[in-house]
């Protein structure tokens, strides 16, 4: 029985690869919660379950040219949140949607979670502020350039709607990166 050897540098070559593709994939799957930035504490996952419609958010091209944007959450029975987001893409005249997965980081009464629509890679997914009856809230990802101002109803009043952009601008939102929705 003869048995081929595989010269030292084809190995040491297949290892270097292999780690890479392991740390590529990690770092992908790495999410914090940005500097300066404190999730909703004594946060209830089950009341924040249902539909919310974004009023606001920094254009992203995952979202370009979708309006009428809306996200519904389902507390999953191993504590995951299944995530539909649905938006009208009015160029082709049709309702685009996505399925996703998030889960929180740490403690679940903490309002700091990873969401993932593709595979392995997870975005930020932080409710920064809610308010106490889980009717409006402000979501930043994994920085302050991902942004949603979502709420219960798919309207709310401006003067509303102004407070809560001024709420995100203290916590590092860029306003003039802000489109309201439509």
């Amino acid at each position: 029985m003869h048995i081929k050897s595989i010269p030292r540098r084809t190995v040491l070559l297949r290892v270097a690869l292999a780690a890479t593709a392991a740390a590529v994939l990690a770092a992908g799957c790495a999410v914090k919660v940005p500097a300066n930035i404190q999730p909703v504490q004594n946060f209830d996952a089950a009341k924040y379950m249902g539909q919310w419609y974004e009023i606001a958010r920094i254009d992203h091209r995952f979202q370009k040219g979708l309006t009428k944007a809306q996200a519904n959450y389902t507390l999953n029975a191993d504590g995951t949140v299944k995530v539909v987001n649905r938006g009208f893409n009015a160029a082709k005249n049709e309702w685009k949607s996505v399925e996703g997965t998030a889960k929180f980081l740490g403690d679940p009464k903490t309002a700091a979670l990873k969401v993932s629509f593709f595979g392995p890679f997870y975005g930020g997914y932080n409710v920064v502020y809610l308010d106490p009856n889980y009717q409006t809230s402000l979501v930043i990802g994994e920085n302050t350039d991902y942004f949603w101002l979502l709420s219960r109803k798919p309207e709310l009043p401006r003067e509303e709607v102004q407070q809560l952009l001024q709420k995100a601008q203290s916590m590092g939102v860029d306003l003039n990166k802000v489109m309201l929705s439509q």
